[in-house]
């Protein structure tokens, strides 16, 4: 309705209010101990929680709605990452795929995570990128990077642009675009044939649609750079006009949206109609 449709906003937010108490986004939130966290006791790295809230968000979930906050307090609350001082959870913790999301999350629901933003803005490689692997390695990961320019754009609409976030922003940008979204800088080939097969949910898993998507919601201009991946997103469409679920990714989650590889996938197709839509644009611009 928002991205496809075109519907007023009021009718938009009317559909949003009914993520809390139906579908996935109910179910979701029903899972949720009364310690915080999503999955088992003993998940002592929290990441299932790092799942449930990144799902919630991309489930539309309306950020100031009662049970919303009900759910977050009690993440800020009970959770701490008692393997690194007890640092508060949306302080994040070493990586900086696992940090991207959380940021992603915290932002968008209000929780406070300055420190995060720049820690990870401190964290930026050379490159552009960024690598769970650092300071160890010294070249970017496509799977962290997509991690952290989401956090940072999401951090952006909820605080404001500031000059060393979109900077940070428009260097990792960069950093896919000059790769075609998936090639090697140096040699001009694929890196991993896998990113051309589009997932949901993808966690911390990047793949050509996820990058696109990204660079759509960021509302940053398509260029010839973009070209090759807009294409294989075309040419990923069924004759139905939907798009597939290529992979099915291992979830902690304790239950799945969709699980049949092969056929129709809601979240890829709406992801895909609007990165065309927003490729389309960029083109007639």
């Amino acid at each position: 309705m928002r991205d496809l449709t075109d519907e007023p906003d009021a009718v938009v937010a009317a559909e949003r209010s009914r993520v809390v108490g139906e579908g996935w986004g109910a179910q979701l939130l029903k899972l949720q101990s009364p310690r915080g966290q999503w999955g088992p006791d003993d998940d002592n790295g929290w990441m299932t929680t790092v799942d449930a809230l990144a799902l919630l968000k991309n489930l539309g979930v309306e950020p100031t709605s009662k049970e919303a906050r009900q759910a977050v307090d009690l993440v800020q609350e009970r959770i701490t990452w008692w393997q690194l001082d007890g640092r508060p959870f949306f302080d994040g913790e070493t990586e900086a795929c696992i940090n991207g999301r959380i940021l992603s999350a915290g932002a968008y629901f209000g929780a406070p995570c300055d420190r995060l933003a720049n820690r990870l803005l401190s964290e930026q490689l050379a490159d552009g990128g960024w690598n769970c692997e650092a300071p160890q390695s010294k070249r970017a990961s496509f799977h962290s990077t997509i991690c952290v320019l989401e956090g940072l754009l999401e951090y952006e609409k909820a605080k404001g642009a500031t000059p060393a976030v979109t900077k940070a922003r428009a260097r990792a940008q960069d950093y896919l675009l000059d790769r075609q979204m998936l090639k090697s800088l140096t040699s001009g080939e694929i890196i991993d044939r896998k990113w051309m097969r589009f997932a949901y949910s993808t966690m911390y898993h990047y793949d050509v649609l996820r990058g696109l998507d990204y660079l759509r919601s960021a509302e940053v201009k398509p260029d010839k750079r973009a070209a090759e991946a807009i294409e294989l997103v075309k040419k990923r469409s069924h004759q139905n006009g939907r798009w597939p679920l290529n992979v099915l990714l291992p979830t902690r989650l304790p239950f799945t949206m969709e699980n049949e590889v092969g056929s129709a996938s809601r979240w890829n197709t709406l992801r895909a109609l609007r990165v065309l839509d927003w490729a389309e644009a960029g083109s007639s611009g």
